[in-house]
């Protein structure tokens, strides 16, 4: 898309899942050009979205940082273990030493990742973070989680 500068117009960044059934911008009311939006297994902070976090509030105008795991997401569908063992059967490979990421609660684990992102020494104070539950169902954003 031609004509944008890059920056979050919205001052806003969101980690998410890379589910094809979420549209970030959509579903917070925001336009291309608005955010910043990470996606990954299971919408989790991970150690690159840390930081693209970070990159995003120093040089790229965001405030505010949602974190939005979703309903009925494979991540937490099963244990560490048994996603090995479909993404194993599946290939055909062993993928037993594949770090997956399965999520047992997806509460606890927004929580989690709403302190790491708070608790980053290179995020300021003011930075506005939260947790969100996304129902794929409803199309709805659930309360602030963490």
């Amino acid at each position: 898309m031609s004509g944008f500068d890059g920056i979050a117009h919205a001052g806003v960044a969101m980690v998410t899942c890379m589910d094809s059934r979420i549209d970030p911008l959509r579903m917070v009311g925001l336009e291309p050009g608005d955010a910043k939006i990470l996606r990954n297994p299971g919408g989790r902070v991970t150690d690159a979205a840390l930081v693209a976090l970070v990159l995003g509030v120093s040089l790229l105008n965001v405030s505010r940082i949602l974190v939005v795991q979703h309903t009925r997401c494979a991540m937490a569908s099963a244990g560490e273990a048994e996603l090995q063992a479909r993404v194993g059967e599946r290939l055909q490979q062993d993928a037993s030493w594949l770090s997956i990421g399965a999520i047992t609660d997806q509460r606890q684990a927004l929580r989690a990742d709403v302190r790491r992102v708070r608790s980053h020494p290179l995020m300021p104070a003011e930075v506005e973070v939260g947790g969100f539950l996304y129902d794929v169902d409803t199309g709805l954003l659930g309360d602030p989680v963490g």
